[in-house]
């Protein structure tokens, strides 16, 4: 899980892509809440990123441009810090339940899912509430984002897949995801 919140944290580091009128920039770091999802699973992958909150809420300068500190969680991106959390989670879950062998294909789609369509569902609902806008307004700000989500959607996919070839045992083998779901409750 550290590792994965030091992955997040170095992806905020690189040079972030400022979007002139919009106080949020494009920034990697949603490429590692996509990675952890797909590579830890459910849990340990939002608590990656509880963690990585953790510690930007003590101040270290870990997102973009260098900010840190509580007063972020009072910004426009609060809805897609929750939405990372979620979205790590949710992306996690989805992997977790298809099994192993690992595919590119599904895995674009659960990071699609959980990475866009979740974390955007979260994310609007805190630029609406943020920044006092309507839906219309929220999801004009918000959709020129979209484009680069994707490509890190099939980016996170592309290098899950090795990962979970060196590392087989990250996955259950399908068969039994299968079976485990089947299995009677008691």
């Amino acid at each position: 899980m550290a590792i994965f919140t030091g992955i997040i944290a170095v992806l905020g580091l690189l040079p972030a892509l400022p979007i002139p009128g919009l106080p949020v920039p494009i920034t990697l770091q949603t490429l590692g809440v996509m990675l952890a999802g797909a590579v830890l699973g459910p849990r340990k992958a939002a608590a990656s990123v509880l963690l990585f909150f953790v510690l930007i809420a003590i101040g270290l300068p870990l997102l973009s441009g260098g900010r840190g500190g509580l007063g972020v969680f009072a910004s426009p991106s609060v809805g897609f810090f929750v939405g990372w959390v979620v979205a790590a989670f949710v992306i996690g879950w989805l992997t977790q339940r298809r099994g192993a062998p690992y595919s590119i294909p599904w895995g674009i789609a659960f990071n699609v899912i959980g990475g866009i369509v979740v974390m955007y569902v979260f994310g609007l609902a805190g630029v609406m509430l943020v920044g006092d806008l309507t839906l219309s307004a929220a999801f004009v700000a918000t959709v020129v984002f979209i484009p680069g989500d994707l490509i890190k959607a099939v980016l996170a996919a592309l290098i899950a897949k090795p990962v979970h070839a060196a590392y087989p045992g990250l996955l259950r083998p399908r068969r039994q995801v299968a079976e485990a779901v089947d299995a009677p409750t008691t």
